[in-house]
């Protein structure tokens, strides 16, 4: 049907998506004068901010590149995850996801959808996975649910595929399932697998102040007013897409590896759209990034990092075992006084290092010898802190 704004857009019925109007895909390619990338971007983070009360001003750009990426994924080598993440319910991450359902190229809004389902809708075309509550099929510690989480993990790259066996015992295939797509994640903190979050772009989301304002959500309404925005992001997005799947954007300095490979789509996004989106954009990335790698996502790099200041506010290139211990029980916050219901002993100490490469020594020590950790030298910790850990600056610990 037409609208009085000139946009065709196709009804869904009320059973499948109350209100949504989305635009058929002839809108997308149709021609006419080149879209101004800048104001598209900026009309899309202006449109999405109206409805959510932000914890900083690097969450809408982020969203509103991230709603972007999905119109052009398939130029891409990898889709970001995005996690919506909240301490307590009721902070506004399932509003993100209701606003995003207008604004991403083929929405796909689930709380309960089993893998099996997943599997199929993803393989048999192109979907974005706006999946809410996603805490509740994980437990605490972000285990369980092994099929979701293979979808989700291999998904974030284009070649990825999951075989799984269909047939009975005396007929049995194995059928491969294209599964990359687009997905955003919205649970409460502490609820997803670290192999999830290390693919994924961050928001950390509180609950509104009683003076912070936002709009209503009225679903009919955005329905008509998103329409418009989604239609030039869609377009324009069409025009640029070779173009930004082939590029390769600076990095802002310190963005390496796998937070390079999860921005570098949005980054391309902001190059093309020029104006401030360039800037804006690793802003928002530097911001991003340093706010992953200060919250470690296991707890080996807890550990690790802990040693590390340990180690520096003592002036120290090596401890014994016994002092490490007293000192990491006396860490204010830490888990080490109650790791998995006791206090971390030694075993539990040389079982997380030795992982990590990290291993006791021998040393002499108020006279005599004893075992314990030592910075520097084979096996030592100081190699493990340059894997594993931030890079410390000068005037830091």
């Amino acid at each position: 049907m037409s609208t009085a704004t000139g946009i065709t857009v196709t009804q869904h019925s009320e059973a499948e998506r109350p209100g949504l109007r989305l635009l058929t895909p002839e809108t997308t390619m149709g021609a006419g004068p080149q879209l101004d990338g800048a104001k598209v971007l900026d009309d899309v983070r202006e449109f999405l901010a109206r409805f959510s009360a932000f914890p900083h001003e690097h969450c809408a750009p982020m969203l509103a590149l991230w709603y972007a990426h999905t119109w052009a994924v398939e130029q891409f080598y990898v889709t970001p995850r995005l996690v919506l993440s909240s301490a307590e319910p009721g902070s506004g991450k399932t509003r993100v996801l209701e606003v995003a359902q207008y604004l991403v190229k083929s929405p796909e809004m689930t709380f309960s959808a089993s893998p099996a389902a997943l599997f199929r809708m993803v393989s048999n075309a192109p979907i974005t996975i706006l999946f809410d509550e996603v805490d509740a099929i994980f437990t605490r510690n972000g285990s369980g649910n092994e099929d979701l989480r293979a979808l989700l993990n291999a998904g974030y790259k284009r070649s990825a595929t999951v075989a799984r066996c269909k047939g009975d015992a005396n007929n049995m295939v194995v059928e491969r399932f294209a599964v990359y797509a687009p997905a955003a994640l919205a649970g409460i903190a502490g609820g997803m697998p670290a192999t999830i979050t290390t693919r994924a772009i961050t928001i950390n989301l509180r609950r509104r102040r009683h003076e912070e304002r936002v709009d209503a959500f009225r679903e009919r309404l955005v329905a008509i007013e998103s329409a418009p925005i989604r239609e030039a992001l869609a377009e324009w997005m069409t025009s640029v897409g070779e173009q930004v799947g082939t590029a390769t954007p600076v990095m802002p300095e310190g963005v390496t590896d796998r937070p390079a490979e999860i921005w570098e789509p949005l980054l391309a996004i902001a190059d093309a759209a020029g104006g401030h989106w360039p800037e804006t954009a690793r802003a928002a990335c530097r911001y991003f990034v340093a706010e992953a790698t200060a919250v470690p996502v296991s707890d080996g790099v807890r550990l690790l990092s802990d040693l590390r200041t340990l180690f520096a506010e003592r002036r120290t290139d090596r401890m014994t075992t016994v002092e490490i211990l007293l000192a990491l029980h006396e860490l204010d916050e830490s888990p080490w006084a109650d790791f998995h219901g006791k206090p971390l002993n030694a075993r539990a100490l040389s079982a997380e290092m030795r992982a990590y490469g990290v291993r006791t020594k021998t040393f002499k020590h108020n006279g005599g010898s004893a075992k314990g950790y030592m910075v520097n030298g084979e096996n030592g910790l100081a190699d493990a802190w340059s894997r594993y850990l931030p890079a410390v600056h000068e005037g830091e610990n």
